[in-house]
């Protein structure tokens, strides 16, 4: 039986549905990610979790048990979990105080309070503000303060609403170190709301994707990534290269598809004249100045219209009768001259395309 299990349900607010058919599995000892858009329902969905709402329809399950059964049920399970909000609320108090709240709100003796906070204070690195009051600290710090305050009642499910959004990189870094740290060490249930992809990727074993108050796709985060269900669901991912084409043969297990004139091959089981949406990720294009031979079986001569470095990363897009977006190393693109204007071949296996039906 799964841990949280959340069985048709539907939340309704001012006439409209803000969640519709919801029906959710997460395992204890799960990391599980919520992306999606704004305003596709995350937060409200972790509300009704968390057990602060009711939802209209349906039925949540936490370890086993109906929670929307009763106040006395909903209040025992309230006490097992923990929520990390998006812009989290600190108390008018110090460092130290702020994390023992929930502590001593439990009933939790003097000796077991400070043994508790002292710990979490050394992992959390919050040792040096421990006296200070949490209200003048700075968004990370701040957003520390929340996790350790969450964390140290030892929940055994811990919810987490955008918890790097409104920080700073450098901010967001350490605070997704930390939300790693915690994961790995105390073996936690975690779902989180996320918009940012690669935190979703990195931290999450699986993900759903949420479009207009629907889970829309399910699955590990390899399947998500690399294997959307949809056009919307690849274009959130970050699918920048989707070329709507049309299926022109088709032998069982190849098919060669009509992009503006171009002809490219893929793995793909649609029947001739199927309209396709066409999916590659950057980093699967390779650049090259020169026709070769390669293992990739689609090769397309183009121009580079534009290039800008990001880091240790170049991002490519060449007009091959249609845009492609590629990342090559910076080292690379300078080496191979790659600027605007540059002639260049676009290479991609089959296995990396992916084949949508367009609907």
């Amino acid at each position: 039986m799964a841990f949280i299990e959340t069985r048709g349900i539907r939340q309704r607010r001012d006439g409209g549905d803000i969640l519709k058919n919801i029906n959710l599995r997460v395992e204890r000892g799960e990391v599980f990610a919520l992306i999606g858009p704004t305003g596709a329902g995350k937060t409200t969905l972790l509300r009704l979790i968390d057990l602060i709402d009711t939802p209209t329809e349906g039925r949540i399950f936490f370890d086993g048990v109906d929670v929307t059964a009763s106040e006395r049920v909903r209040l025992e399970a309230r006490r097992r979990m923990a929520f990390v909000l998006q812009k989290p609320v600190v108390f008018n108090m110090s460092v130290y105080e702020n994390i023992a709240h929930g502590l001593r709100w439990r009933g939790a003796g003097r000796r077991q309070v400070h043994e508790r906070v002292e710990g979490i204070l050394e992992t959390m690195g919050l040792n040096e503000y421990r006296k200070r009051n949490a209200r003048t600290l700075s968004g990370g710090e701040v957003q520390r303060v929340a996790i350790a305050r969450a964390i140290a009642t030892e929940p055994e499910l811990l919810l987490l609403d955008e918890p790097t959004a409104n920080l700073d990189p450098v901010s967001a870094s350490k605070i997704e170190e930390l939300i790693a740290d915690i994961i790995k060490r105390d073996s936690i249930t975690v779902i989180m709301a996320t918009h940012d992809m690669v935190q979703g990727e990195r931290l999450a074993d699986r993900i759903s994707v949420m479009m207009n108050g629907e889970i829309v796709q399910t699955g590990d985060p390899r399947s998500i990534f690399n294997t959307p269900h949809n056009r919307a669901v690849a274009e959130l991912v970050g699918m920048e290269n989707i070329l709507d084409g049309t299926v022109v043969t088709n032998d069982g297990e190849m098919s060669t598809i009509n992009i503006k004139g171009t002809i490219i091959e893929a793995v793909a089981d649609y029947e001739v004249g199927t309209e396709v949406s066409v999916c590659m990720r950057p980093e699967d294009i390779t650049v090259a100045l020169a026709r070769t031979s390669t293992s990739a079986r689609n090769s397309l001569a183009g121009e580079v219209t534009w290039a800008v470095s990001v880091g240790p990363v170049c991002r490519i897009e060449i007009d091959c009768g249609f845009k492609l977006v590629a990342l090559v190393t910076k080292r690379s693109a300078e080496e191979m001259g790659l600027k605007k204007g540059a002639k260049v071949f676009a290479n991609f296996k089959v296995v990396s395309i992916h084949v949508i039906r367009r609907r």
